[in-house]
């Protein structure tokens, strides 16, 4: 049975030429689909240089990143890892194409880099593109003038490299840029050490768990005298992703140059 994947109304105006990088890995196949299925959109190139030669939608996996260039591709999603995405965006940048990117682990170089570079076209780049995540650092940013102490919970399948999470440091940002008003931690000793978790942005506590069944979910937990907010996002499925990666290879166009996030678009 074909996917079904979640509808997100917006206007096309014809068809968007869009190349996958990461094609053969979990989330770089789902995309594959997502845009093969959306209205507006037209899978035209794959890349990965772990499965070349396989067959997607009727396209053979290269394993060079000038089959993007050959299929005239307008868009390109990227789901990779950090130090492949390092050479691969300013590539994109240099050849007029559009990123939309979900690889996280990038630091404040590579973002300095990737603002140089994308003058002629536009890069998007999202911690999550689930909505229902989306919608939760907003409220957890919007929650966070009125708590004195907050702690993020991210959990991920035992496959991901890097912790914290991309989304629990935005989440972290965020919360921080809201508020600068943190009660300190009270701890004084830590029997195992890093039991308290990461610090991040503020002072928030980050906690990162890695789990054979997980997905990707998430929890900020507030408190302030006599009460707690637990505000919480799971995805059980890698097509809750797809939404949002399908709304911005419509709507990166609009963006010029380097954007975070998909809030815009919402």
């Amino acid at each position: 049975m074909s996917p079904v994947f979640f509808f997100v109304p917006t206007t096309v105006k014809g068809m968007i030429r869009v190349g996958v990088v990461g094609a053969a890995g979990k989330m770089g196949s789902t995309v594959c689909d997502a845009v093969a299925a959306a209205d507006g959109l037209e899978l035209v190139a794959a890349v990965d240089t772990q499965n070349s030669g396989a067959v997607v939608h009727g396209i053979t996996i290269a394993s060079d990143l000038k089959a993007l260039a050959d299929a005239k591709a307008e868009v390109v999603v990227d789901f990779t890892v950090a130090a492949a995405a390092r050479t691969t965006l300013p590539w994109l940048a240099l050849h007029g194409m559009h990123a939309v990117v979900g690889t996280t682990g990038f630091n404040d170089d590579d973002f300095d880099a990737f603002r140089t570079a994308f003058t002629g076209s536009n890069c998007v780049i999202a911690a999550n593109f689930a909505i229902g995540a989306v919608l939760m650092m907003k409220f957890a940013e919007q929650a966070a003038p009125f708590f004195e102490t907050a702690e993020i919970i991210e959990f991920h399948h035992n496959a991901k490299a890097d912790a914290p999470s991309g989304t629990a440091m935005v989440t972290a940002q965020r919360m921080a840029a809201a508020s600068d008003e943190w009660a300190a931690d009270p701890t004084k000793h830590e029997i195992i050490p890093g039991a308290r978790g990461g610090v991040g942005p503020g002072g928030i506590h980050v906690h990162g768990v890695r789990m054979v069944g997980m997905t990707a979910s998430q929890e900020v937990i507030l408190g302030t005298a006599g009460q707690t907010l637990v505000i919480r996002h799971d995805s059980n499925d890698r097509v809750s992703f797809m939404p949002g990666v399908v709304l911005a290879c419509r709507r990166v166009h609009e963006s010029a140059g380097l954007t975070f996030g998909i809030d815009q678009y919402l």
